[in-house]
């Protein structure tokens, strides 16, 4: 696929991968409508086009008038831990109806052919990766059993995409199930501890065994575009790193990074995780394979941090 010139939607756009993205792509020369609750101060210097507003209140005529080619729906609400009292309202309004009202205005669109959609690993059934010996490797085919409102709210926004592929055929569906999202400037526990240790704050630690498929942002976004370029990717695809990293890795390379880092261990009572993607479904139908490792990674966001506070 060629990108220059090509209108593209991104929605969460101002988000940790939103913003990489978008940056990816106006680098490629794709004309990039972005779309999100907050403002986009961080995107200006891209000189995109920018509509801030709560799609799940509606979705602004110029966004249908923009008539995308391509659609990268990142828009989501997410807790990062337990979901809280009130969670349940927050998720249907911001996961599930947000993203069907985007639906039913873009799916008449006539030059639509590729919607990828951001869903996330927390669909497949947890007792596969729960409280086991070894990582278990989630593949697309493994069992369905959303473990949270969040892994629901993706699921059934993932049906109705499946629902109109099958019905009407009109575009090409990517339904990218993400792992573990670590980034620049981030919400995510990696950068939280980061801001943390170099404010020489101490950082809380759960669950040292806990073993994640973190991917970095950067991958994240070069993954979904090489998802749409590919003509035969379509449907549940996995996207990660392809790798188990634990907890206790993670604050190794902190240590190793960061000056005098303090860590108070804390007790949880949490089922221990332990999971990562199996990535082959995407290598075949992309030819690539995240490449940034949780080192690599960990050293960009101290280098962002640090120019941050600069």
């Amino acid at each position: 696929m060629e990108w220059t010139g090509r209108r593209v939607l991104v929605t969460g756009a101002a988000g940790v991968i939103g913003r990489v993205l978008v940056r990816d792509l106006i680098s490629q020369g794709a004309r990039v409508l972005c779309v999100d609750i907050a403002s986009g101060d961080a995107l200006g210097v891209f000189g995109v086009e920018y509509i801030q507003a709560n799609l799940a209140r509606g979705v602004p005529p110029d966004v249908c008038a923009f008539d995308p080619e391509v659609v990268f729906h990142l828009a989501a609400a997410f807790e990062r831990t337990e979901e809280a009292p009130g969670y349940w309202m927050t998720s249907f309004d911001n996961n599930v109806l947000l993203s069907h009202l985007l639906l039913r205005a873009l799916a008449p669109s006539p030059s639509l052919k590729v919607f990828i959609f951001a869903s996330s690993y927390l669909i497949y059934d947890p007792k596969l990766y729960l409280n086991v010996l070894e990582p278990h490797c989630l593949t697309e085919t493994d069992p369905i059993a959303p473990r949270n409102l969040v892994g629901l709210a993706k699921y059934f926004t993932e049906r109705e995409l499946d629902f109109l592929w099958k019905t009407e055929g009109k575009f090409r569906i990517v339904l990218a199930r993400i792992f573990r999202v670590y980034g620049r400037g981030s919400r995510d526990v990696i950068s939280r501890w980061v801001r943390a240790g170099l404010q020489k704050e101490p950082i809380e630690v759960w669950g040292r065994q806990n073993r994640f498929d973190f991917i970095f942002a950067d991958d994240v976004a070069q993954g979904l575009m090489r998802l749409a370029e590919s003509e035969t990717a379509q449907g549940v695809i996995n996207l990660g790193s392809g790798v188990a990293r634990s907890i206790d890795d993670v604050v190794t390379i902190l240590r190793t990074e960061l000056d005098n880092l303090q860590v108070q261990d804390r007790r949880s009572d949490d089922p221990i995780e332990a999971s990562c993607a199996d990535m082959s479904l995407f290598q075949q139908v992309t030819g690539w394979l995240p490449g940034t490792s949780i080192e690599e990674g960990i050293k960009r966001i101290i280098a962002y941090e640090r120019q941050r506070r600069k």
